[in-house]
């Protein structure tokens, strides 16, 4: 299995489970975070991408690994990644370099997975 494909598998599979226990904090924290990524008087992009050098600042290896795809899906660019992976490493320092190189690989398989000329 792909790096990819696990991180949404066990993803997926996970919060399958936590939304059977039906707690309504968690669904309602859950529907918060879908609400707040929606389109707005941002877009969805511009959004995506702010996730992004959030997560990177805050070291989170799995939000980052899911605000790349959520990019990727928004048709964000190498260059522009690569422009927030530059911000989130002047706001963090350097201690983001180790979930930088994270965030080059796991960028680096979805082009390969979707045939991204890089």
């Amino acid at each position: 299995m792909n790096l990819l494909d696990e991180f949404n598998d066990y993803r997926s599979k996970m919060n399958e489970r936590i939304m059977t226990e039906d707690n309504k904090v968690i669904k309602r924290f859950f529907n918060l975070d879908t609400n707040t990524y929606a389109e707005g008087e941002l877009d969805v992009k511009t959004k995506e991408m702010i996730g992004l050098a959030c997560s990177m600042v805050l070291r989170c290896d799995d939000c980052i690994k899911y605000h790349l795809g959520k990019s990727f899906e928004a048709r964000v660019g190498r260059k522009e990644i690569f422009e927030v992976f530059s911000i989130a490493l002047v706001i963090g320092g350097s201690i983001v370099i180790p979930h930088l190189r994270r965030a080059v690989e796991f960028w680096e398989e979805l082009e390969k997975k979707n045939q991204v000329n890089v």
